[in-house]
C-alpha cells in the first residue's frame, strides 16, 4: 500500500519546535489509521534545525527532510514539500505549533466527504498582540474577500489539507501561499472550510507583523493579474491604454474644431493634455502587445521552480536525485 497522507512542514531556525511537532504530529497520526509520511522542509534556517531534522530521519524511516539551499520564504518552502510529497492526501502545516495536530482528522474528514481543499479557520486567535497580528490579518482577508470574491474567511493559516492532484496543480508563486484558495477556485476545486484551534507559539520568534500588510496589498494586485489576465495580458494593457487614447483622441478633436470653425485661441494645455493621452495610450497597447507574447512564450516552455533543493532524506538515506517540478510536468501529474 502506498503512502495516503503527507504533512509537509516548513521550517526556519525552528530549532525549538521540531522535536515537540514531530511528537504532536506522531500522536495524532498513529490513530488515524492511515499509511502516513512527515515531510520537512528547511528553508535555510542558520540553527540547529537541520541538525534537529537530521536526527529525526535517522530515527524514522517515515520521515522526509527536504534541505533548500537558501531561504526561499514560506511558499517556495511549501512548493517543496508538496513535489516531494507522495500521499494521496496532503496536510500542510507550520513548523511553530500555533497549529495543533490534533485538528488534522477534521482537515481529512472534509476531504473524504467530498472537498478538494479544507481550509483551517482560525475562529478566535490567540496571538500575543491583536494588534501587530490579529488586525493585520482580518484586514488582509477583507482585502481579498473584495478583491477575488471567493468568500472564505481566513486565507492567511497555512493549516490546510489537499487532494494531491490540486495541490501540485496549483502554480506557488513567491508569497502566494496565502492566496492557494483563490487559485484553487479559479480552477474549479471545491473548497471548505473548517475551524481550527490557534495556540501560542512553543518557541523562536514570529517572522509576522503589521508590516506585512503592504506587501499582502501589493501581492493582491499581482494576483489579481495572474487569475484575470495572466493568459491575455494585453486585455489588462489595454483596458487603461485605449481610453486614455481615446479621450485624448476626442480632446485633439475638439481643439482641431474650435481652431478652424470658431477661434484660434485654442489653449495649447488642452492640446498638450491630448497629446499625452493619446502617446500615453499607444504606449499601454504596445506594453501589452509585448506581454501577450512573453505570455504564450511561457506558456510554451514552462515555468521554472520557486526553489532549489540541496538535498532530500527519504527513509534515512540521502536520494541522489531530487525531484523537478519541471520534469513532472511532462508527465500525467502536472503542476
Amino acid at each position: 500500500m502506498g503512502v495516503q497522507l503527507s504533512t509537509v512542514v516548513p521550517l526556519h531556525n525552528e530549532e525549538g519546535n521540531v522535536q515537540p511537532l514531530y511528537d504532536a504530529l506522531i500522536a495524532v497520526l498513529d490513530g488515524l489509521g492511515r499509511t502516513y509520511e512527515l515531510v520537512f522542509v528547511d528553508d535555510g534556517s542558520s540553527d540547529g534545525t537541520a541538525a534537529a531534522l537530521a536526527t529525526l530521519a535517522e530515527a524514522d524511516p517515515r520521515v522526509v527532510v527536504i534541505t533548500l539551499r537558501r531561504n526561499f520564504g514560506q511558499t517556495g518552502a511549501l512548493a517543496a514539500g508538496i513535489d516531494h510529497a507522495s500521499g494521496e492526501v496532503l496536510v500542510t502545516l507550520d513548523g511553530d505549533l500555533q497549529h495543533d495536530p490534533r485538528d488534522i482528522p477534521a482537515l481529512l474528514a472534509a476531504i473524504d466527504g467530498g472537498a478538494d481543499i479544507a481550509s483551517g479557520w482560525r475562529q478566535r486567535r490567540t496571538d500575543v498582540d491583536p494588534w501587530l497580528r490579529t488586525l493585520p490579518s482580518r484586514v488582509a482577508n477583507s482585502w481579498v474577500r473584495a478583491l477575488t470574491g471567493v468568500a472564505l474567511r481566513d486565507f492567511g493559516t497555512t493549516f490546510k489539507a489537499y487532494r494531491r492532484e490540486i495541490a501540485r496543480e496549483l502554480e506557488l508563486s513567491p508569497d502566494m501561499h496565502r492566496f492557494v484558495p483563490v487559485l484553487a477556485a479559479q480552477r474549479g476545486a471545491r473548497i471548505v472550510e473548517v475551524p481550527i484551534a490557534s495556540r501560542p507559539r512553543h518557541s523562536g520568534l514570529s517572522h509576522y507583523g503589521i508590516g506585512r500588510m503592504w506587501g499582502v496589498l501589493v501581492d493582491l494586485i499581482v494576483l489579481k493579474f495572474l487569475t484575470s489576465y495572466v493568459a491575455r495580458p494585453l486585455r489588462a494593457f489595454a483596458a487603461v491604454g485605449l481610453p486614455l487614447f481615446g479621450l485624448g483622441f476626442l480632446v485633439a478633436l475638439a481643439v482641431t474644431v474650435q481652431f478652424y470653425f470658431f477661434t484660434e485661441n485654442i489653449g495649447y494645455g488642452n492640446l498638450i493634455f491630448a497629446t499625452l493621452c493619446m502617446l500615453m495610450g499607444v504606449q499601454l497597447v504596445g506594453m501589452g502587445l509585448v506581454a501577450e507574447l512573453q505570455a504564450r512564450t511561457h506558456a510554451r516552455v514552462g515555468r521554472s521552480r520557486g526553489y532549489a533543493v540541496r538535498s532530500v532524506v527519504r527513509r534515512g538515506r540521502v536520494e541522489a536525485r531530487p525531484r523537478d517540478r519541471r520534469a513532472r510536468g511532462r508527465g500525467s501529474a502536472t503542476r
